[in-house]
This record gives C-alpha cells, structure tokens and sequence, in this order.
C-alpha cells in the first residue's frame, strides 16, 4: 500500500516537476519590447468605433527608463502620445507611465500583464495591457463617478459597495512588427 501511494505521488508530482522547468522566465519589459499595430474597437453610448492604434515600448538611454508610446489614428488624424514607463520597484512589478506633462499614472504589473486604475475629471478608468509573444490585448474600461450605485448588505457589519456602470470599453488587439 505504501508503494502504490509512493508511486501514485510520484506520478501526480513529477509532470508539475517537468513543467515547472520549462517555464521561461520572463523580463518585463524587455521581453515586450517592440511596436505593435492594429484596431482600436470602441463601444460607448455613442455606438461603435473603430481607429487605427499603435503601441510602441522600445529601451531608452536610461537606465529604468523606456519609450512608451500611444498612437491613435493615421494620416492627417494621427495623434502620437509620447510617455516614459518608469520602473519605480521592478522585483514588485511596479511602475509608473509619465505622461510628461505633470501626470504620472501607477502601474501594477504581474506576469505579462500590466494594471492601472486612475481617474480624471470624473471618469474612472481602469487599464489592462497584456503581453503575448506575438501580439499584445489592449483594454481600458470607464464609468462616471456620478453614476455610481451604492447597496447595504444585510449582515451585521452593514457593509456598504459602491459599484459603477461600466459605460466605455476599448480593446485592441495589436500584432507585434
């Protein structure tokens, strides 16, 4: 009985084993670098969109210093959003993107995906960028403060949650050139 639970162990733990050892380690954001380019999908209450969109993050001269560019649009429409990702604590996944205009917006990343949460003027936005070998899922999703939802539970403790109507969701999926 022992060795049919010894081998059964081992049987359960060695291809966790094998699968541990081939996960490649992953550098962020060097592993990222590149530009990427494709559609921005929108839906609001205005309806549907779509806009050409670009994402660029590319090594600077600095050290802990990187391109981060935004471009929506082309032609005579483009608009270029030159920032710098910051690394602030690289080993806890944190970073700030500078707009290099005085606003400086947190990040959060884990694994190959970064995570941002800020508002302006009102408007709650919260961003996910996820990082794949060839392609890379752009997403940010917005609410009005003033829409906000607020409901009691009925336990001892009252607790109170503020939810807010999501009422803007970007997504694009950009391909690595």
């Amino acid at each position: 009985m022992k060795l049919i639970k010894l081998l059964l162990v081992f049987i359960l733990c060695f291809p966790i084993t094998v699968c541990a050892q081939t996960e490649e380690k992953v550098i962020f954001p060097d592993d990222y670098f590149g530009i990427y380019k494709g559609t921005l999908s929108i839906t609001s209450s205005r309806g549907p969109s779509t806009y050409p969109m670009e994402f660029h993050l590319l090594p600077s001269d600095t050290i802990g210093k990187y391109i981060y560019t935004i471009v929506y649009g082309e032609g005579d429409m483009r608009q270029e959003r030159k920032y710098t990702l910051v690394t602030k604590d690289a080993a806890m996944g944190e970073f700030v993107v500078d707009e290099n205009n005085g606003i400086v917006l947190d990040d959060k990343v884990v694994g190959n995906r970064m995570y941002s949460l800020f508002e302006v003027q009102g408007t709650i936005l919260t961003t996910f960028i996820t990082f794949e070998k060839d392609h890379m899922i752009f997403e940010i999703a917005a609410a009005q403060r003033e829409n906000s939802n607020i409901s009691t539970a009925k336990n001892e403790g009252q607790t109170e949650v503020i939810s807010y109507p999501v009422t803007t969701v970007q997504r694009a999926v950009l391909i690595k050139q």
